[in-house]
């Protein structure tokens, strides 16, 4: 069966949100055993939001899932022709984690937030309360041209010198193009096609010797050389952007999630606070004592 044949059903189901075709039908198959449609796609349905975006987005990974699912299929159906389960010390640990699992998924559900919350009055409030998450720093968009030229290295340092004075003689010719000059001199092979451009950058982002020099220029503008350890950079302010803040239309989506998350952890809390009020734990420190000392 071909990987299309396999990818493409569920990745149309996990898009649209809607049933695949021919669910029963058989969309993988290792030896005698077998995978259709519906199995996978309860399968799937476990996993978590990001990785079912993940797969609809990628066909080539559904057939990763389909296969690590064949595996684990084949796992558990020697483990019950061995009757594992059957195992005293096995069965005990089945029925913790079932237990575990029991308990999981009835807190998911008890704790869940409402469906309308939070409300857009309660985002508007958060948002506001907590601006200094959302700010944007200041950013320049930089080109540059590098002399490699590492500090120590004299034998080329002579040479690294006479090329950044002719970069400096070719940048003050009047109309000169700093592109051009950054394809035919920089040292920074993964800038050429783009004429020395490495992109937006925050003060943070900068290399320590060289954000006064970059945060002092003006749009358009380009810097004396810069010697720092790996060599010379002549540096040109493309664009630059003033701090801001995001808008609540950008953050919205991760606001509202972190709200909802908040508010399932105290919801949690709160549900098990009022557990133990209705039935108080009573310890017996005297037991528990003993216990320690007989695991010594």
């Amino acid at each position: 069966m071909t990987r299309r044949r396999l990818a493409l059903p569920l990745l149309a189901a996990l898009a649209a949100g809607v049933a695949a075709p021919a669910a029963a039908e058989v969309v993988a198959r290792a030896g005698t055993a077998e995978v259709t449609g519906d199995e996978l796609r309860a399968y799937l349905d476990g996993l978590a939001p990001a990785e079912r975006a993940a797969l609809a987005k990628d066909p080539a990974l559904l057939a990763q899932v389909a296969r690590a699912y064949l595996a684990s299929q084949a796992v558990l159906r020697e483990a019950q022709a061995r009757k594992w389960d059957a195992r005293p010390e096995v069965r005990a640990q089945l029925d913790r984690v079932r237990d575990e699992a029991l308990e999981a998924l009835y807190l998911q559900v008890v704790s869940q937030p409402p469906e309308g919350y939070p409300s857009d009055a309660e985002v508007q409030a958060a948002y506001d309360a907590n601006r200094k998450a959302f700010a944007v720093p200041r950013q320049w968009r930089l080109a540059q041209i590098f002399v490699a030229a590492p500090k120590g290295a004299a034998a080329g340092e002579e040479k690294a010198r006479r090329r950044v004075e002719e970069i400096k003689r070719l940048l003050a010719v009047k109309g000169a193009d700093f592109a051009a000059v950054a394809m035919a001199h920089t040292d920074e092979k993964e800038a050429v096609a783009r004429g020395g451009e490495i992109g937006w950058l925050a003060e943070a982002q900068l290399v320590p010797g060289l954000r006064p020099v970059v945060s002092a220029l003006a749009k358009g503008a380009i810097a004396e050389p810069v010697q720092l350890d790996d060599g010379w950079h002549v540096v040109r302010v493309l664009e630059t952007k003033e701090p801001s803040t995001r808008p609540l239309s950008e953050v919205r989506e991760a606001l509202v999630a972190r709200l909802r998350a908040d508010r399932s952890q105290a919801n949690r809390q709160a549900y098990l606070a009022r557990l133990l009020e209705q039935a108080p734990p009573a310890i017996n420190e005297l037991a528990l004592g003993k216990l320690v000392q007989a695991g010594k």
